[in-house]
């Protein structure tokens, strides 16, 4: 029987600008946990609710309850390999930075993802980030650092709103990438300017 739950999820798949987030949570099978009554999908709460159980995970992580990670991956790196491979690369830069161990885990992904092949008991689910508590969680972890990043990033490139849309092609963007033209952080290969 495997020892460990893991649930995995993306965030910022679709923007026109700034990293694809993955997230990777992790915990034991039997574990009792009040984290997995607040988990949902990320896109299906607020930023403050998204907050406050992001800092439920790290009191979690911090007490040896749960682990997670969160891998990054640059507008370049999608523009030079596409989407499914930067998702691809960040799923195993998590699953690595955990530990996870292909024999001890049971792993639960959103939507289309799939985890490296040696994970044998892996199981795909749609919309899973807002039926499975803990790909919930994975969705959390991965939107609040990708959001995060993406408000770091506002304040070196004020003039794109990044606060305000979070690289997605809102109207607002589409008019200031046509105004100053695309920044290093934009996936070049997805702006029509």
């Amino acid at each position: 029987m495997k020892k460990y739950l893991i649930g995995i999820d993306e965030a910022g798949r679709g923007p026109l600008a700034g990293p694809v987030a993955v997230g990777v949570f992790i915990i034991r099978k039997k574990q009792k946990s009040q984290l997995l009554s607040q988990a949902r999908d990320s896109k299906q709460i607020s930023h403050i609710k998204r907050e406050r159980v992001f800092s439920m995970i790290l009191e979690a992580q911090k007490n040896h309850e749960i682990n997670f990670s969160v891998s990054l991956v640059s507008a370049s790196i999608i523009d030079m390999k596409g989407i499914s491979y930067a998702i691809k690369k960040a799923i195993n830069t998590c699953l690595k930075n955990i530990g996870a161990l292909p024999h001890e885990v049971e792993i639960l992904l959103d939507g289309s993802l799939k985890a490296p092949k040696h994970f044998l008991d892996q199981k795909t689910i749609i919309k899973g980030d807002a039926k499975i508590p803990v790909i919930g969680l994975a969705s959390i972890c991965a939107k609040v650092l990708r959001d995060r990043y993406m408000l770091q990033l506002s304040k070196r490139l004020p003039k794109y709103g990044f606060e305000m849309h979070k690289g997605y092609g809102t109207a607002y963007h589409q008019k200031m990438i046509k105004m100053h033209g695309v920044s290093r952080e934009h996936r070049k290969t997805w702006c029509r300017t």
